[in-house]
């Protein structure tokens, strides 16, 4: 980087980080006035501030958000968040990933997953986590060498998996050393009482995303018996120490409509004060994985429609790992975007993808980047014209046979075949299924763009009046 894109980014800095200490006490017309600012600050993303502002001026969702962001965050946590993930992520960080791949000719993610342990005190049904010990995690070196690595490239953001993060205490070290990044961490919430909270508020940059599978019932049956009040609790720490923290869900066959009830939604974000939350649909991997606890077709649509309406209701960011797809033009696997770490230190294509070509112990992150697995993922990307379909699993299953075939990659852990052997036939009805299930709604929605459908299902079996009323 040269003199003057350094004094650029400073500047930037500089100015991004007054305006947003001067918002925590300003009024909302101020709020309002001042994205006008932003967008001399980045006119590169003028069309996307001045949608902001129209929702600012409806007081929508999102105005919610921004206002909750800046006047009950913790200060060190505000700070960090407007410096490492607005500034760093948001509006320095494109820039600098686009001049990296001009450079070097292959892309820079924009995210990367980490898993430095696989160790965890629950045992999950249906979850990738196994049963690891100490001697398994991935050493401290490695997942430090990642991250300097990946930020010479332009990438800040880093969300960290397992197994259970907070096992590990030496995680805190890695999230102080890189204080210019923004963390969002995967955990059960379990080891989040009142100190480990304001651990995390002291660092200001690590955001938890605790798992929830519903309400206790629902929680407990998966989890085990007193993981609920526990989840709950830590959110209670979290909302004491005012620091960002969301939720994270598995929709399966069994709580898909419980987990985007409104009841439940209310809960998490009006009386848990979750600023943030992500859907992963339920996908046959790992040690025992079991097909019977996808959601079907018809919920998978059901779910769809809701976190809609969700979005559109509640001060809440809320991202949904599959049917996102039309929002970052399909999969955003095998670098493109995002790629994973496991605690072996393989470099998969995306965390529920479990093969690799190499390993931290022997390659750089780029020369992952460059590899034939991560080239061939990326040049078949997107998968599908229709974007409602952007995963090579569960979507467009055969896409990963070839891939597989083509690089003859290692799986990454002993069951990891499955899913193109035993799994193959049910995901094949699966994705033949939710194709003509998904297609009227693709053309419609995002080709015409003739908006969401009015109906808005309250229960699974108002589905079919939501498909009645797409054909019309």
């Amino acid at each position: 980087m040269d003199y003057m894109e350094k004094l650029k980014n400073y500047t930037t800095k500089q100015t991004v980080n007054l305006i947003m200490k001067a918002l925590s006490n300003t009024s909302d017309e101020n709020l309002i006035r001042m994205t006008y600012a932003a967008e001399r600050i980045a006119p590169k993303f003028k069309p996307e501030i001045s949608k902001v502002r129209k929702m600012f001026e409806d007081k929508a969702p999102a105005y919610l958000i921004a206002q909750k962001v800046l006047k009950e965050l913790h200060p060190n946590v505000r700070d960090k968040m407007v410096l490492n993930f607005m500034i760093n992520y948001v509006l320095l960080g494109p820039k600098n990933r686009e001049n990296f791949e001009k450079k070097e000719g292959i892309p820079c993610p924009a995210v990367i997953v980490i898993s430095p342990t696989m160790r965890c005190n629950l045992r999950c049904i249906g979850c990738y986590a196994g049963d690891y010990s100490k001697k398994d995690d991935l050493p401290l070196e490695y997942v430090d060498r990642v991250i300097t690595e990946a930020k010479e490239m332009g990438t800040y953001f880093y969300v960290i998996s397992g197994g259970e993060p907070f096992v590990r205490d030496d995680m805190l070290d890695i999230y102080k050393k890189h204080n210019d990044a923004a963390f969002m961490v995967y955990t059960n919430g379990t080891f989040i009482d009142k100190d480990m909270a304001f651990k995390l508020q002291e660092l200001g940059n690590v955001a938890p995303a605790i798992s929830v599978e519903g309400f206790e019932e629902e929680t407990d049956a998966r989890r085990g018996k007193g993981v609920w009040k526990k989840v709950m609790q830590a959110m209670d720490n979290c909302r004491e120490a005012r620091i960002i923290y969301g939720f994270s869900i598995t929709p399966t066959k069994y709580n898909t409509e419980i987990v985007y009830s409104e009841e439940f939604m209310k809960l998490l974000v009006e009386e848990k004060g979750c600023s943030f939350g992500w859907y992963f649909t339920y996908v046959p991997i790992g040690r025992n994985p079991d097909v019977s606890l996808m959601q079907t077709p018809k919920q998978r649509l059901y779910g769809w429609r809701r976190v809609n309406y969700l979005r559109s209701k509640y001060p809440v960011f809320i991202g949904d790992f599959w049917n996102d797809g039309m929002h970052v033009n399909g999969c955003i696997a095998g670098g493109r975007q995002y790629l994973h770490v496991n605690v072996r230190g393989d470099y998969e294509p995306c965390v529920f993808t479990h093969c690799a070509t190499h390993n931290v112990r022997n390659a750089t992150l780029r020369e992952a980047l460059a590899s034939p697995l991560f080239k061939a993922i990326r040049a078949r990307q997107p998968y599908s014209d229709n974007l409602m379909l952007p995963c090579m699993i569960i979507d467009n299953p055969k896409v990963l046979r070839e891939i597989v075939k083509e690089c003859n990659p290692y799986p990454t852990h002993g069951n990891a075949q499955t899913v193109i052997t035993e799994c193959a036939k049910h995901l094949d009805k699966y994705s033949k299924e939710y194709t003509a299930l998904c297609q009227p709604f693709w053309e419609k929605v995002y080709v015409k763009k003739e908006g969401m459908p009015d109906i808005i299902p309250e229960k699974l079996e108002d589905v079919d009046k939501l498909i009645e009323e797409i054909k019309k």
